[in-house]
């Protein structure tokens, strides 16, 4: 079963111009357990908007988004969201940590956010710190962490819920080649200990050729 299946995904955007700009026309992509794509795209080219309707960030103007078997297309905000939040993990190129806590305690917060006991959210946050080399650097604020540091504690936060699908939009990007090199080979080694799939968008070729596929986004289409 495909954790992710978008079918005849299309999205159009109008802003304040005469004709509608055309952002994705009849995307159809599907996703297994275990499976890690790359998006490949240049700037422009709607990678965000999939990722985002994917995600359950946006919806489509037509088309399907099923996650995990089920249709969302059709669900309402509530229940979009509630599945957003126990189903999907994103990452950006940026980030995004919350500075005033330490790097565990982002971890931990969207868990508790999920009804998850503090001390099994901690448990996992310290679980998850370790798995990519940063266990030592829990009690530490996101200023206090390299750059190679925040995007790994990002990267356990979107996965401290145990999602079915991960979604990451240039998680590298902003990072210099040799740290961008260590950091996607713990991501890398964490998306393949969980099993879960994943969905990445990336310009860098050399990186996505080390995931098991990569997908072109050209002209609205896959």
């Amino acid at each position: 079963m495909s954790e992710l299946r978008l079918s005849g995904v299309s999205k159009g955007y109008n802003h304040g111009l005469p004709s509608e700009v055309r952002v994705l026309s009849g995307v159809d992509l599907e996703i297994g357990a275990g499976e890690v794509v790359a998006l490949v795209a240049p700037s422009g080219a709607g990678k965000s908007t999939l990722l985002h309707i994917a995600g359950l960030l946006d919806t489509p103007d037509a088309g399907e988004v099923w996650l995990g078997g089920e249709d969302m297309t059709r669900l309402g905000d509530r229940r979009r969201t509630m599945a957003r939040r126990r189903q999907v993990g994103f990452i950006y190129q940026f980030h995004h940590l919350l500075p005033e806590f330490s790097a565990a305690e982002n971890v931990v917060l969207p868990q508790l956010a999920n009804g998850v006991d503090p001390a099994e959210a901690e448990a996992r946050a310290r679980e998850l710190l370790e798995s990519v080399g940063v266990g030592a650097r829990a009690t530490h604020r996101p200023a206090a962490l390299s750059g190679g540091e925040q995007q790994r504690v990002a990267f356990c936060r979107a996965l401290a819920n145990r999602p079915r699908l991960l979604l990451a939009d240039e998680p590298t990007g902003n990072l210099d080649p040799a740290t961008s090199d260590r950091v996607f080979g713990a991501l890398m080694d964490l998306v393949r200990s969980t099993g879960l799939a994943a969905l990445i968008a990336t310009h860098n070729l050399d990186l996505a050729a080390r995931m098991d596929r990569s997908v072109r986004l050209e002209d609205g289409r896959l």
